[in-house]
């Protein structure tokens, strides 16, 4: 394996700390954080990834390669974070996430 050089990448996401999202949006948080899991393990196995006890770059086994609920709680709270801060980015650039529901009755007005 090639020896890497010092990694002289700062990440510098937007910061949404000032976001506070409606219970509405609190709720699509894990549903959103489970999708992701399905997403990231589609790509694995795609790429020839199978269910391991231990992580194997070489055999390419991961024990991540299970139903979300099957997860460590540690492991859901990562897609958690993701899920979450994506939604507070969408509403900081000023995006509105309404359901399908109210959209029609806002068309009816």
């Amino acid at each position: 394996m090639k020896e890497r050089k010092m990694n002289k990448y700062n990440p510098t996401p937007i910061d949404t700390s000032n976001i506070e999202l409606p219970k509405e949006l609190l709720a699509l948080t894990e549903l959103i954080a489970e999708n992701v899991h399905d997403v990231w393990a589609a790509g694995r196995i795609s790429e020839g990834w199978i269910y391991g006890e231990k992580k194997d770059m070489d055999k390419k086994t991961t024990p991540l390669l299970v139903p979300y609920n099957e997860l460590e709680e540690s492991e859901k709270d990562y897609d958690r974070k993701t899920a979450f801060e994506t939604l507070k980015l969408i509403v900081k650039l000023g995006y509105r996430i309404v359901p399908a529901e109210n959209c029609k009755k806002a068309e009816d007005q």
